[in-house]
């Protein structure tokens, strides 16, 4: 009862203007950046008004929370969206993760600062949630030759080697990669697909690098990727047009939407959801339409 009185009362206090904001923050400390700045970003929030608390995650958000502060990269923030939208909180997010995808999505500053004055300024963009076997996701899950990558890529190997470390990940997911023959149901229909990579996205952007046009995190739809190759040319042809922004004008890369996809396979195959693993196959990927509030600028 006590809590609760103090809860409110501090809610009231927030209102008029006596109190700060209080932030349920999550601090990576496994992240690239995680563990060095955690202390500068508390004293960032605490600058622009912000209080932040640190206990009780993930199973126990402060009652009197306002918002959830996420430090680190787009897996923080995967295990942050189940309380977010189970207590319709916005999500505030300082990148310090390895890609920092979501944050290049929605054109966040991706130094201390310039987050956290995005975050006070309060300013709330509402965007789709991908869900694949119970697993949130916002810019992408994966089949295939991206989930042996996100296996291999430790995150010891990634504070080490950054950069140089994913891209000798990648060339030895792909020399080791082997056709997955899979099933594709989607409205009514179906697709046999023979694929080293199955892509299901919820953004634009995803990959790391790749930018594709006609597509956005808030437009209510998923689009499926399957990559059939045969040789290197044709995958330099694909990677090129996905660099483009234009997957559609390629052989060897089958592009389809829908809302909901159920794909099954031959054998078990894992899947990772934002670099996260998420189960295995057979799987429903669908949307939850304007799920999420994550603060961003305008």
């Amino acid at each position: 009862m006590v809590r609760r009185a103090t809860s409110t009362l501090r809610r009231a206090l927030r209102v008029s203007g006596v109190a700060g904001v209080l932030a349920q923050l999550i601090v990576n400390e496994r992240s690239g950046r995680g563990r060095e700045l955690g202390g500068s970003i508390r004293a960032a929030l605490q600058r622009v008004g912000i209080d932040a608390v640190e206990g009780g995650w993930p199973s126990d958000v402060a009652a009197d929370a306002d918002c959830i502060v996420c430090a680190g990269g787009d897996g923080t923030l995967i295990g942050a969206i189940e309380q977010a939208i189970a207590r319709d909180l916005p999500i505030g997010l300082v990148p310090a993760g390895t890609f920092n995808e979501l944050a290049r999505t929605l054109r966040m500053p991706l130094d201390i600062d310039g987050a956290v004055k995005t975050i006070a300024a309060r300013n709330e963009r509402v965007v789709d949630v991908g869900l694949v076997n119970g697993v949130y996701f916002l810019n992408e899950a994966s089949i295939g030759i991206s989930s042996r990558i996100a296996r291999l890529q430790t995150t010891q190997l990634k504070q080490r080697f950054g950069m140089f470390g994913v891209f000798a990940t990648a060339f030895l997911a792909l020399r080791h990669s082997r056709p997955i023959r899979a099933e594709v149901r989607y409205d009514g229909r179906s697709e046999r697909l023979r694929t080293i990579q199955l892509t299901v996205a919820n953004s634009h952007r995803f990959g790391g690098f790749l930018n594709v046009a006609g597509a956005a995190i808030d437009d209510g739809w998923l689009d499926l990727y399957s990559v059939d190759i045969t040789g290197p040319r044709e995958a330099f042809s694909i990677a090129m047009a996905m660099f483009a922004g234009r997957p559609r004008d390629v052989p060897g890369l089958r592009v389809l939407r829908a809302t909901r996809f159920d794909v099954m396979t031959r054998r078990e195959h894992r899947i990772t959801a934002d670099g996260e693993p998420a189960g295995v196959t057979p799987a429903t990927f669908e949307i939850l339409p304007k799920a999420l509030r994550i603060f961003a600028p305008q």
